[in-house]
């Protein structure tokens, strides 16, 4: 499912780990000044007296229940009571009247953790899915979040397997359909953590049409009318372009040969900083962009 005009919500790609106050807080260094408690969860919040709910879809997840309490809890400390959980199955549970009519009444909707290719196995061309995504087209109040698997299967390609080896090696990086709420990205979690630069590089050389997302623990991308990207959190999002590539064996390299790439342009994105995903432009926070010119 691909958008087919400018959308009016807000997507928010999270790394994963994100911060939910004293319920459950990452490692972050107490030296690290951009640290703050719950930071992303509050951006899922509706306005203050409003009776809108979120809807959190813990399909991906393994542990539905334990996921589940776990936001139950974060959220009700941030003063929201209401919190819905959709859990489903099969194709057949994502043609329920009562989930989406949930969704046609919820402030945000949130994918979980878990299992990104079961998550788009079981959410793909259905009525759950058609739903939020008109929302999201549609509705200028409206938010789409993921976190962890439920950020990786944002996009219209979404990765779905990958290595984390030293090299590059050719055939150990697997892309299917994704959910469609974002076109030309490909979307990484845990990314710093987790070691996994090479895996996103070779996604984006096998489709330079393509920017890689890699969005680190308590990080994620706010992107506003489908291409404005904006970094908030305590870690950082790397965005690799290759769209200055020049030498590649990919196309040539036998499946486990390392993979060689010339010219990789790379971003390394902070909270405040933003990148235009039309243009494929970094813009520097507002507050670097003011120390800069007090120094000239």
């Amino acid at each position: 499912m691909n958008l087919s005009s400018t959308p009016k919500g807000k997507l928010i790609l999270i790394g994963g780990a994100e911060d939910k106050g004293s319920i459950e807080t990452p490692d972050i260094s107490s030296k690290n000044i951009f640290y703050e408690p719950a930071e992303i969860l509050k951006h899922l919040l509706p306005p203050k007296r409003s009776r809108k709910t979120i809807e959190i879809i813990t399909t991906a997840s393994g542990e539905p229940d334990v996921i589940s309490q776990r936001y139950k809890q974060a959220f009700h400390s941030l003063g929201l009571k209401k919190v819905g959980f959709i859990n489903m199955g099969n194709n057949y549970d994502a043609a329920n009247p009562l989930f989406i009519e949930r969704i046609k009444k919820a402030h945000a909707v949130l994918f979980s953790g878990g299992d990104q290719f079961r998550l788009s196995t079981i959410l793909g061309n259905t009525d759950v899915l058609a739903v939020t995504l008109n929302r999201y087209l549609n509705d200028k109040d409206f938010i789409v979040a993921g976190t962890s698997a439920g950020a990786a299967a944002a996009g219209a390609l979404m990765m779905y397997e990958g290595e984390n080896n030293e090299a590059i090696l050719k055939g150990t990086v697997k892309i299917s359909s994704g959910l469609g709420f974002i076109n030309g990205c490909i979307i990484d979690t845990h990314f710093t953590k987790r070691g996994r630069f090479g895996r996103l590089a070779q996604a984006v050389v096998m489709n330079p049409t393509c920017v890689g997302i890699g969005l680190g623990e308590d990080t994620a991308l706010v992107i506003s009318k489908g291409r404005i990207a904006s970094c908030i959190g305590s870690g950082m999002a790397t965005i690799i372009d290759g769209q200055m590539v020049g030498h590649t064996n990919m196309a040539y390299a036998e499946e486990g040969e390392p993979v060689s790439i010339e010219k990789l342009l790379v971003h390394i994105m902070v909270k405040g900083s933003s990148f235009m995903l039309d243009s494929r432009q970094f813009v520097a926070s507002k507050r670097d962009i003011k120390t800069e010119n007090s120094l000239k």
